[in-house]
């Protein structure tokens, strides 16, 4: 069972996400928030392992939102559901801790199979978002110059904990996983940056 939490100030559209949600065997709506003043609390006793947010909320916005859900709950996935399809949106959102971006113009099938991507693993986007991405990339190619060790999303996680100095413990349980999950995470880390030790690996993230 996918848990979902929504955060969107418009009522309507709200509820028809979560109905959408509820009827969808497999998915099941946990919390419906229409802003984000009581979000810590509400997100902890419901417990979702995707929210889908909206940018545009009253009081506090979606992007600080999303900074707020991946420091509390860094487990959670965070899909952006949104009308804003300016550069700076998409990618404060994604540098805030969003792995997904889709516009609100999306239809309900495929709103279902991005939230279904997200939960294992994957990154979805609408399609006109991810060509702005990608030719974002395009346009500066000097920031491409830089060795893509090709981690995962956790792995990344993983290793700038290693450099913070966390023990496996500590990782483990700040990612609600057992310390082997960890090992065979640092194993593959260890893997793709050429290294043989921690010690190896942080001082070669660190030069980077």
């Amino acid at each position: 069972m996918i848990k979902i939490a929504i955060v969107e100030d418009n009522t309507a559209l709200r509820n028809s996400l979560c109905n959408l949600f509820d009827k969808t065997e497999g998915m099941k709506c946990v919390a419906s928030l229409n802003n984000l003043l009581n979000a810590v609390s509400e997100i902890g006793k419901a417990k979702p392992d995707v929210i889908l947010m909206d940018i545009g909320l009253p009081h506090i916005s979606g992007i600080e939102g999303v900074r707020t859900v991946k420091t509390y709950f860094p487990g959670i996935q965070v899909m952006m559901f949104t009308v804003f399809e300016e550069d700076d949106k998409i990618f404060d959102a994604i540098k805030a801790g969003a792995s997904g971006y889709l516009l609100k113009k999306t239809p309900p099938e495929e709103i279902i199979e991005a939230t279904k991507e997200l939960y294992h693993g994957g990154a979805p986007m609408s399609a006109s978002i991810a060509r702005k991405v990608i030719q974002s990339f395009q346009q500066r190619p000097e920031e491409n110059e830089l060795e893509d060790f090709r981690l995962t999303v956790r792995e990344n996680e993983i290793l700038y904990s290693l450099v913070d100095g966390s023990s496996y413990k500590k990782i483990a349980e700040k990612y609600c996983v057992s310390i082997s999950t960890i090992r065979t995470h640092i194993c593959n880390i260890y893997h793709k940056l050429h290294v043989n030790s921690k010690t190896e690996a942080v001082a070669k993230i660190l030069k980077r």
